[in-house]
């Protein structure tokens, strides 16, 4: 692969010339796997670590501020991979709305894409090959429902029939990487468990190298407040805001499944059963860090104040018309939305990429539930590589 051809072809530079060897380093680091290295040999002869593999996944997909001491090349090839992540994004939402039963996880797609392409010299994608590629992942069928086609002059009957329509169906990892084999891009072992633990590090939220602004909110505070709320007896997007301004405040942690509960010994051993990947994991940095405070995930954050009872002020869940759906399905329900690059301003308005989702706050700020190491915490809008807003679907906005 072209990927690999690049490596091979910087390490034998780093090898006649000792300056290039430190330039290149970086890149041969980005290059390689960000948890297995696929080419030990290679890391061998250049400077790179795993440390340095982390931060390349980390600035892909949660972006912040690309160091001035890489080289012009390596920032290039960050900035690329998150446009083409992007056309990604774009797809995989598309695809998602022809899904019925279940959807795609545009995650694993990105980090699939990621672990094959980053460090190819001539990465580019274009909507059509995003679309080639992404449709690697599922499989159409055809099926059959019944819709009312009109009314019997005669009666006043609704008439029904028959339409035949598409659905995207999500196909199992082997099937996928057949797929992908033979649109191009193999997918050796080490790719596919490299693939694996960049999807663990962007999913669950542990990564360390996040570079962009962060506010972390006081000290842990396990009460709800809605003092400041305007309207309690609705679910507006004033009040989304002073909600998740409080989580914030009150230095509430994230775990996976979470919505805003207070994290106790039961219901992480609960969530550790129930997510043995995404909680199990983690396990030793979630009860330093969080036990006994709030948690919630991203989209927990939001659903936490769909299901607030502010008579009881608990968190009931399923209540209040907020289904309990993932950041994608949010997305997707949305009627209102668009471009991230068109977002106006408007506190309590949702920002979206593919898997996360949190709440913008206004003055260019958001709030977000960001992953296990972070916590509910403040961040730039412009940092953080969103893709879209949209009108939360079940909060009212003026």
């Amino acid at each position: 692969m072209a990927m690999t051809a690049v490596a091979v072809k910087a390490a034998l530079t780093a090898l006649t010339d000792e300056r290039t060897r430190k330039n290149v380093g970086w890149i041969a680091a980005a290059i390689l796997a960000p948890i297995i290295l696929i080419a030990p040999l290679l890391l061998s002869l250049l400077s790179g670590t795993t440390q340095h593999n982390n931060a390349a996944v980390d600035l892909v997909f949660n972006g912040g501020v690309i160091p001035s001491t890489v080289s012009a090349e390596y920032a290039a090839q960050v900035r690329i991979m998150q446009t083409c992540l992007g056309m990604l994004d774009s797809t995989v939402a598309k695809i998602n709305s022809q899904a019925e039963d279940e959807t795609l996880d545009g995650n694993w797609v990105k980090a699939v894409f990621f672990s094959l392409c980053f460090g190819d010299e001539h990465l580019k994608l274009t909507l059509s090959e995003a679309r080639d590629f992404a449709d690697c992942f599922v499989r159409y069928e055809e099926r059959t429902r019944t819709v009312a086609s009109g009314t019997a002059p005669d009666s006043g009957d609704t008439i029904y029939e028959e339409e035949t329509y598409t659905v995207a169906v999500p196909v199992d990892q082997e099937t996928a990487f057949a797929n992908l084999a033979a649109a191009g891009y193999p997918v050796t072992e080490d790719l596919a468990v490299n693939a694996q633990a960049v999807y663990d590090r962007i999913a669950y939220g542990t990564a360390d190298g996040y570079t962009g602004e962060i506010e972390y909110g006081g000290s842990r505070i396990t009460e709800l407040d809605a003092s400041d709320f305007t309207a309690p007896t609705t679910k507006n997007a004033e009040d989304l805001v002073a909600y998740v301004t409080h989580a914030w405040e009150s230095g509430w942690g994230y775990v996976w499944g979470t919505f805003g509960q207070t994290l106790t010994e039961s219901l992480l051993e609960s969530k550790i059963r129930q997510y043995p990947d995404g909680v199990g994991s983690y396990e030793s940095v979630i009860r330093s860090k969080w036990l006994g405070g709030r948690t919630a995930d991203c989209v927990g954050l939001i659903k936490g104040y769909g299901w607030l009872d502010t008579d009881s002020m608990s968190i009931r869940y399923g209540t209040n018309g907020m289904p309990d759906i993932g950041a994608d399905a949010m997305y997707r329900n949305a009627a209102v939305k668009g471009p991230i690059g068109t977002i106006p301003e408007i506190p309590g308005l949702a920002v979206w990429k593919s898997g996360h989702i949190g709440v913008y706050i206004g003055s260019g700020e958001v709030i977000e539930a960001m992953g296990t190491n972070y916590g509910v915490v403040k961040t730039q809008l412009t940092d953080r590589n969103w893709t879209a807003w949209l009108e939360i679907p079940y909060i009212q906005y003026d």
